[in-house]
């Protein structure tokens, strides 16, 4: 079975051999997705049995650091990407690029009248989504709901509950189409998503890299997208 597919556990150092910790139940199809997300951020691909091997999130972090390809620099990814993020904002409304620091409300910077419009202008300039916008909590959790009820009403009658599940199926479709709650709440907060998700393009200079902070952002990802705390994600977490 390929690395990538299998179930990931971790056992920290400061535990005894029997207490392994699973990490929060996580669906191996969950550890594919942020592994895909790595590949695509740091522009390379895993082989398929390159991954058979590791044993500690050091070593998986050594493995991403040296396959990531590009001239070493010293410099800070995240500022960069802020930089660029700051710089194109200021295109779309009135405020000036001088006045938005890390701090810098999204709210504010993305009034609810224009945020769509907003965001796509910027997606196409930066040449990647962002991807910071969600329906309303209570509208997902309704269609949701729905869409469980529907399904436990196949067993009463098909029928009401096959149009359910598809009616629930197409809402969640249209929500998330045309969902326009930000999902985060300031500029550093969307600095540190882009450099983590998008890091060769967040960068200023094309062809670059910063060796000395890929594992950093390599744990960004696993903890901000599979709920992790980061403390658990030392280089000698065990895989087991």
């Amino acid at each position: 079975m390929p690395a990538r597919q299998q179930a990931v556990y971790v056992r920290c150092n400061a535990m005894n051999d029997t207490d392994t910790i699973e990490l929060k139940n996580i669906d191996s199809e969950d550890i594919s997705d942020v592994l895909a997300k790595i590949e695509k951020s740091f522009g390379f691909k895993f082989g398929d049995t390159e991954l058979k091997d590791v044993l500690t999130f050091g070593e998986l972090c050594d493995i991403i650091t040296n396959k990531v390809d590009g001239d070493n620099l010293y410099d800070c990814t995240t500022q960069q990407a802020f930089y660029k993020l700051r710089n194109v904002i200021a295109k779309t409304g009135p405020s000036g690029k001088r006045t938005i620091t890390a701090k810098s409300d999204l709210e504010i910077l993305f009034p609810r009248s224009t945020r769509r419009q907003q965001l796509s202008f910027i997606d196409l300039e930066l040449g990647f989504k962002l991807k910071i916008l969600r329906p309303k909590h209570w509208l997902t959790g309704t269609l949701i709901l729905t869409f469980v009820i529907s399904l436990l009403g196949l067993f009463v009658s098909w029928q009401i509950g096959l149009t359910g599940m598809v009616a629930s199926f197409f809402g969640l479709a249209l929500a998330d189409k045309f969902a326009n709650e930000l999902d985060i709440q300031n500029m550093g907060q969307l600095a540190n998503k882009v450099s983590r998700e998008h890091y060769l393009k967040a960068r200023t200079k094309a062809g670059t890299i910063n060796k000395t902070e890929i594992a950093e952002l390599v744990k960004d990802l696993f903890s901000h997208d599979l709920d992790l705390d980061k403390s658990a994600l030392t280089k000698e977490a065990v895989f087991v």
